[in-house]
């Protein structure tokens, strides 16, 4: 039965919440998850982001599929539910190499391109976990900002 204080986030996706509710995502590997935060008035989000840049694929119907587009999805959708621009922190995880001699090194420029979209927006990057070749759970706890970052044999930490 799931559990009514998390919300669930798929891939390609995002949600916002309020303290005291949790929001979870799964399977981050060469995907990015990115959680923005309002410590102030509790209030958050986190995306599940697949592919670094929208306007390179050339697809228009969900922004959430894309690092750089979900970003301003997310924060634009924090901003209007009550979160201050000025106060928003960002977390990064994920964006792994998962696959051998991989030339598209997807992971690696859904990590650029979150950097680079933040730095945009001015939003500071607290804290991240990413790169390295292993996939990640998280769960982010809206009434802390913690961030809990599960993994198979590598044990869990919080940033």
């Amino acid at each position: 039965m799931a559990d009514p204080g998390i919300v669930m986030v798929g891939i390609g996706d995002c949600a916002i919440a309020r303290c005291p509710v949790k929001i979870k995502t799964s399977g981050l590997g060469s995907c990015v998850g990115v959680t923005i935060y309002d410590r102030h008035e509790k209030i958050g989000g986190l995306l599940h982001t697949m592919l670094p840049n929208i306007k390179k694929a050339g697809i228009k119907d969900n922004p959430t599929k894309f690092t750089d587009a979900g970003i301003e999805y997310l924060v634009a959708e924090i901003i209007e539910n009550g979160g201050s621009r000025r106060k928003l922190e960002a977390k990064l995880v994920g964006g792994s190499s998962m696959f051998e001699n991989s030339h598209m090194n997807i992971g690696e420029r859904n990590i650029k391109s979150a950097k680079e979209t933040l730095k945009k927006l001015g939003l500071e990057i607290i804290a991240e976990d990413t790169g390295k070749n292993y996939g990640r759970t998280i769960i982010f706890d809206t009434l802390t900002g913690d961030l809990l970052i599960k993994t198979m044999l590598r044990g869990d930490k919080v940033i």
